[in-house]
Order: C-alpha cells, then structure tokens, then sequence
C-alpha cells in the first residue's frame, strides 16, 4: 500500500462506504493516517455516584431503575431511563439509539462510560457507551482515542481502515536533520503518527503531538522564509506620485475625522508604493479601528493612477460589504472608484459580464472572495492587491491574485490580535503598520460575565434594546445537537427563542452549513434591519458590519479562547450607540469556577484586544489539546501559537541554524519540503517552493 492510494484499497470498503470517508475529506492514506483523535478516554477505576460532584465522565455500574422513556424532536430520538448503584441514582439520556430500548429493561446490570453532571441535587447522565465486564477490564489498561465524527461517517469503519493504514506511516520521509530531532528530543515522524493513533498513555500523545506541532510551525517558517527569500525589494513599476493628492480629496469628504493611527498607516502604505519596490506590507488593528478606509484610501491612490487594485475578503457577506460600501463612497464623493463584486454565488451570466469587465478594464476596484483567483480572471493592469482578514487565506490563494498582475503591491489586513513577540515570528517577511487607536465616535463597549442561571434576565435586557430599535446577535458553540451535553447549539437555542419571545420579535438563524446564498440572504436581512435577533456560529466573527447591532450574547463562552471572544465582540459597538456583549458561561451565577471568572474577567475589564491576545498567552495553559478547539490563528490543525508558543520559538531558532549552515544544506531542505507538500495537514502548507 502507497500513502496515495484511495481509501477503497483498504478491506470493507466499498463505494458507499467510502463516500462517507470522502464527505470527511478523507481521500486516500496519507488523509486517514493525519486524522487525528480529538480527545483520548480512560476508563478509571468504577465510582459512586453519591460521590460526584464536578462534571466530566465517569465509569459507573448499576442496574435500569424503572421503564425507559422515549421522545423524539425533529426526527430525532431521545431515550431517557433512571440509572442507579445503591449509593444515589441519576438520569440517563441516550440520543438516536432507539433500538437499546428493548434492552434497557428494568433491573439489567450495566456499566458504562458516561458524562456526568450535577445540578444541586440531581445528577444527569448523557453519552454513555456500554460495556461488558470484560471490555471493561481490557478499557483499564489502555487509552481508547475519540475520533470527530460526522453524519455519514461512523466509528467502527473509521477504527478499522485507520488500523490497516498504520504500517504505511512508514514511508513518510524524514526530513528534519539527526542533530535536530536528537536537540529538541523530537519522535521520528511515522513514530508520532502510530502513537496519535494507538497510545499507552498520555505521556506518548502529548510527546507525539510535540513532534507533528513542530513539523507544522517549521513548515509554515521555512516556507515563509522561502517567500521572503524571492520576493524581497522586487522592483515594481507602479507608481502612485498623486497619492497625496487623492486622499486628500477622500479625506475632506469623509463625515469624521481619520485618527492619527490610521494617517500613519497610509502614509505607510504611500511611501512603498512609491519606493520603486513591491510594497509587502501588513496592516493589523483591533477590530473597528478603521482598516478599511486605509485600504480604500490605498485603492483610490492605485485607481487615480490609472491601475486596478483588487480586494479579496474570505466570505461573500463580507465581500459584498465592501462593494456596497465602495460604489456608495465612490458615488457620494464623487471618486475615481469603478468596482465590481465577484463571488461564487453570482449566477452565470454575471459573473461572465464581470470577467468580461475586468478584463477590458471597465472596472478598477475588483471585490469578491476566492473566486477572484480563478484561472479565467485576467485583471488588465492590476497595481494592487488587498487581503482583508489575511489570516483565512493560505499562502497559495494569496499568490494566485498577485499572479493576476505584474508584480503588484500587496496590502494584507488582519484584526486578529497577535502578541508582539509571536507577531515578529510569524509575519517576518512582512513590514508591519498597527492601528492602535478607535475612531472617536466609538463608544466602549460595556460588558459582563454571567451564569446559564441568568437567562430570564439577559432575555428581558435584549427585548428593551429591540424595542429601542435596536438589534442583538446571540452566538452558540455547535450547529446542531451534537456529543457534547450542555452545549449551546443554533438549531435548538433558535427555537426555544421563539417560544421565549412575543411573535413580533423576528428571530434568524445562521451557520456555516448553510448554502452561500442562504448566509447572503439572512445576513442581508440583518443588516438592513428585517430581524431583531441573529442566533449564529462564529461564522459572523470575519468584518461583518451591522451598526444597528447593540448586544453580543456569547452561550458557553468558557469554551472559546480570549482572542476569539474578543473578535466576536467586535461584531457591536461598530455605531454611535452604546453597545453590550454578555459572556453566559457554564455554570450558576457565584457559583462559576475561579478559572472561568479570571479567564473571561480580562474581557470585562479591557477592550484592547492586544491586551487581551498577551493575557490569552499567559493563560492558556499546555493542556486541552482535544476539546473544543480554542482561537489561535487558524493556520494550523494541531498547533497553536498560543500554548506551543515555546514550541514555535524554538522551532525558529532550529531553523536559523540549519539556514544559516550552507547552501547544500538549504537545497536539501528545499527538495524535503517539496516532497512534503502533498502530506501535510496544515491549510497554510500550500506554497510552491
């Protein structure tokens, strides 16, 4: 067997059944082997119930007490039974097994591993797995992985192909020199991924998962030193000389006066577009600190000179933000602005007419998500690219546009918060510009950290806010019902508001599963006004601005990391009303633990999410590989720059010294990465060397 061969060489499956894998992303070998456990379960030894007092699983055996129940919402099923050991008894919720029903009769011994939580009194039971005496006793000695699972795809077929692909672990090459593994006291690649997969202990995974972090942050440093190396003072044609000129005329028709952040970011972006050199530059503020009118501003100059500039956004409610937002200034204030929005969702004879345009020059300002990098667009004279939350493209994607032009200047945004010292490592290759400074009309956003037991209370506060005309985003961890208990889920939580709320309080929906079009539209709806409350994923964390929008509630914000909390508050506060963000976390009011109250206290205390992303470091300890995975810079899967940040600072530092070696060395490193590009897991990973 080859790391390339497709998932149907393995035993047991067939063409439906590989399609399931195929709907995970899992192709062939090389996919399955880096499908890594979300989390590892140890049985433990049996414990009573009348001793549990926190949440987490358990091992328990008993006996069914009483008749099970059965109901079912929305096709799905929910059977309920009592579970009891002689020393206390809980309640058991099991969901769409209906089938153990027959089974669960009254008075049959049982043990089970299962999640259990206390509610004063009451305890509650959901996710069991059952066992038999035997399969407990072999559970004793040996970690059990948990894989993320999907609706097609199930555990059993996942295990076994999983089992039958380890051997091919094998023939993925090393290419770290013997002096660096043996330095840093790394596993040898093929070693860390059998261990990922089946190990003894816990000490073996956090040793594996060392190994394939420093794998993924020495690709991503490698590769950007590579970039660095040829882009570095490429000399540009396009020039800007009436650049003053032009933001000049913007600025004195702009309702508000530009802080002093955001005048030395432009005169930033001004002095490289005029160097005689590709400007490379990286403009990084807080979210609602204005970075959009620096790159409109950086537009406008390219465009008054007779050159196209481009911007891509990573989502097409964002991208189509911008384009409203371009033909209304352009139309406002009579500028020099032609723009045209491409994206996915365009039916075709659009999008034909818009390429068409491009291409002929009929348009200046090109705005739309990926689709902007297809084969078939061919800007005429582009002189400018743009990239607005910079850090949801991979290094490929942001290549292809600049591919459109002929050495144009690259302008990327981010509002991602990165601690100054990760920053210098991280964006090395480019020249940084920080808005550090809010618009003056900004009013602070007032916040608060409140338990599940308050929710009377916040409903009550949104419903005044409405009836002043206001609007209220609500943000929930998951989907749909999923195998987490207790955990905020969109499709429920927008249901339950309904009942909740007067039938005149209109209320929508939105998550990444949704059709493009179905997020255009409900978002659209938002953002003129038509809905009152927005119940949604993170999905609305990217630029999307909705001034009217006064209240951020975040449900189970214990499971989000700092940074990325702070991303989503800055969704409200973006107009000139004061603005509300509500962290609900699990828990009853006094009754949170001291670790949340502290973690989400920072967020209370400060809105300077520089501030915020330092204390974020400080906190996140190396542990919760598994869980929910918490914000960091989404380039990578196993990573994070915030808990490995050791990790990646020694990873550069291994790199200096192999860089700085000899020439052979460096082709050697060239030609390993290349081998390496198609058996990486990392989205950032797609860069030709």
């Amino acid at each position: 067997m080859l790391l390339t061969d497709d998932i149907k060489t393995l035993k047991g499956i067939a063409d439906k059944t590989a399609e399931a894998f195929y709907s995970a992303g899992l192709f062939n070998l090389n996919d399955l082997l880096h499908y890594f456990p979300r989390r590892y379960e140890s049985l433990g030894e049996i414990r009573p119930m009348a001793g549990i007092n926190a949440d987490g699983y358990v091992t328990l055996s008993g006996s069914v007490s009483g008749q099970p129940s059965m109901v079912y919402r929305n096709s799905k099923s929910m059977l309920q039974f009592t579970f009891a050991d002689g020393s206390g008894s809980g309640r058991v919720t099991v969901f769409n097994m209906p089938w153990l029903k027959k089974s669960l009769f009254p008075g049959r011994e049982i043990i089970m591993r299962v999640f259990a939580k206390r509610k004063g009194m009451q305890l509650f039971l959901s996710q069991p797995r059952f066992m038999s005496r035997d399969e407990y006793e072999n559970g004793l000695r040996s970690l059990k992985p948990v894989y993320p699972l999907t609706k097609k795809l199930n555990d059993a077929p996942l295990r076994k192909a999983i089992e039958q692909a380890l051997p091919v672990a094998e023939d993925i090459k090393e290419y770290l020199p013997e002096d660096v593994i043996a330095e840093r006291g790394l596993m040898s690649i093929p070693e860390a991924i059998r261990k990922m997969h089946k190990p003894a202990d816990m000490e073996e995974v956090y040793a594996a998962r060392r190994r394939l972090a420093f794998d993924e942050f020495f690709l991503f440093l490698a590769k950007m030193e590579f970039l660095k190396e040829g882009e570095e003072k490429t000399p540009s044609s396009y020039r800007c000389d009436n650049a003053e000129d032009s933001f000049r005329r913007l600025s004195e028709s702009l309702p508000f006066e530009l802080t002093g952040a955001q005048k030395g970011a432009i005169a930033d972006v001004f002095r490289d577009m005029n160097s005689g050199y590709c400007m490379n530059r990286l403009l990084q503020g807080d979210v609602g600190s204005g970075k959009t009118i620096v790159a409109f501003s950086a537009a406008l100059a390219v465009c008054d000179a007779g050159h196209q500039a481009a911007l891509m956004a990573p989502t097409e409610v964002l991208a189509k933000q911008h384009y409203d937002d371009a033909l209304r200034m352009s139309s406002e204030y009579g500028l020099s602005l032609k723009p045209v929005l491409l994206s996915g969702s365009l039916k075709a004879s659009e999008k034909k007419a818009a390429k068409k345009g491009i291409e002929n020059g009929d348009y200046n300002f090109l705005i739309g998500t990926h689709a902007l990098i297809q084969d078939d667009v061919i800007a005429k004279d582009l002189a400018l690219m743009i990239t607005d939350e910079q850090h949801r493209f991979g290094v490929r994607q942001r290549m292809s546009l600049a591919a459109k032009g002929n050495a144009p200047h690259v302008l990327v945004m981010s509002a991602t918060p990165i601690p100054r010292t990760l920053g210098l490592i991280l964006y090395g290759d480019l020249d940084v510009s920080v808005i550090n400074e809010l618009p003056a009309n900004r009013l602070p956003i007032k916040n608060a950290v409140m338990g599940e037991d308050e929710h009377n209370k916040i409903y009550q506060f949104i419903l005044k806010r409405i009836s002043e005309g206001r609007q209220a985003y609500i943000i929930c961890p998951m989907v749909e019902e999923g195998g987490l208990e207790d955990v905020s889920n969109v499709t429920e939580y927008s249901a339950e508001l309904k009942k909740i709320f007067p039938p005149r309080i209109r209320i929508d929906m939105l998550h990444g599963k949704m059709k493009p079009a179905e997020k255009n539209e409900i978002m659209e709806r938002f953002s003129k006004g038509e809905s009152d409350i927005l119940v949604s994923t993170t999905v609305v964390e990217v630029g999307v601005n909705v001034p009217n929008a006064t209240v951020m509630v975040v449900e189970n914000a214990e499971r989000f990391g700092l940074s990325q909390l702070h991303q989503l508050r800055g969704r409200v506060g973006r107009g000139g009303y004061q603005s509300y963000c509500i962290f609900v976390a699990g828990g009853e009011g006094e009754n949170l633990s001291k670790k949340t109250k502290e973690r989400l206290n920072v967020l209370k205390e400060t809105n300077d999410g520089f501030k915020i992303a330092e204390e974020d470091l400080k906190q996140r300890g190396p542990g919760d590989f598994f869980g929910l995975r918490q914000s960091g810079l989404p380039y990578f899967k196993i990573a994070d720059i915030y808990t490995d940040a050791l990790l990646l600072k020694e990873t550069k530092q291994s790199l200096e010294r192999i860089m700085a070696a000899d020439v052979e060395n460096m082709q050697k490193l060239r030609t390993a990465l290349r081998d390496r590009e198609e058996m990486t897991y990392s989205d950032f990973h797609g860069i030709c060397l």
